[in-house]
């Protein structure tokens, strides 16, 4: 019996209005597409989804599909996580999925032939897809990790795998950096420079500050948005 899927968790997020341009940052992830694997990775209030909304509103004016899950603990078991990964890529890619998915509704000893059909029908999608997971540190599973792993490793080329997350997930990313296929974005490319702090302060916030208060901000922030983003409240 299929289990049921909340839509929301599939919408991609939309760019807000007023966001600090990023030209260096959708650089990397223009070119990331091209690797099997982005990582985006950092803590709480560096801003990952809102890049990633940025750049996915880009993306929606050419011609790859996106496939986006909004993963919660609740991710953890792998029947869950796999249902909404291969919903999200049937509504991406016209249903591209759909095998793999009654293969995964057969049971839990399916997994291995589910992850085969979705490779395979990957493969023969005809478009290409990037499939974008959000928060994937709440997926606490060794399961999933190995699943996930098993799809990286097979991934046709038509196809780029994107993982938000706060922590580090448990893939050989070594191995992927050795043969660049591997993109990463971390919280040291996350903060603010000192032009962006500016501009945010500036343009975003409202704030008439002399350059000398924008950059001891800055400084004190180290970049930080989430902290940016207290301090511009404060000072309004």
């Amino acid at each position: 019996m299929a289990r049921p899927v909340m839509a929301t968790k599939l919408y991609v997020p939309l760019a807000r209005p007023g966001l600090v341009p990023r030209p260096r940052l959708l650089e990397r992830l223009r070119r990331g597409v091209e690797s099997r694997l982005t990582l985006v990775s950092a803590p709480a209030g560096f801003g990952k989804t809102t890049l990633l909304a940025d750049w996915l509103g880009e993306q929606a004016q050419g011609e790859r599909r996106v496939a986006w899950v909004s993963l919660d603990h609740r991710d953890s078991e792998p029947t869950s996580f796999w249902t909404y990964v291969l919903t999200a890529v049937a509504n991406a890619a016209k249903g591209v999925g759909a095998n793999a998915l009654a293969l995964l509704e057969t049971g839990p000893a399916a997994l291995e032939q589910m992850l085969t059909s979705l490779v395979n029908e990957l493969a023969d999608a005809g478009c290409d897809l990037s499939i974008v997971l959000d928060d994937y540190h709440l997926v606490e599973s060794r399961e999933v990790g190995e699943g996930l792993a098993f799809l990286l490793e097979h991934l046709p080329p038509n196809v780029h795998v994107v993982v938000s997350t706060r922590a580090d997930p448990g893939l050989a990313l070594s191995r992927w950096r050795v043969r660049r296929e591997l993109v990463e974005i971390r919280a040291a490319d996350l903060r603010f420079t000192p032009d962006e702090a500016a501009v945010y302060l500036h343009a975003v916030a409202g704030l008439d500050l002399p350059a000398e208060a924008v950059d001891a901000l800055e400084e004190r922030t180290e970049g930080w948005i989430a902290a940016l983003q207290l301090a511009a409240l404060s000072l309004q």
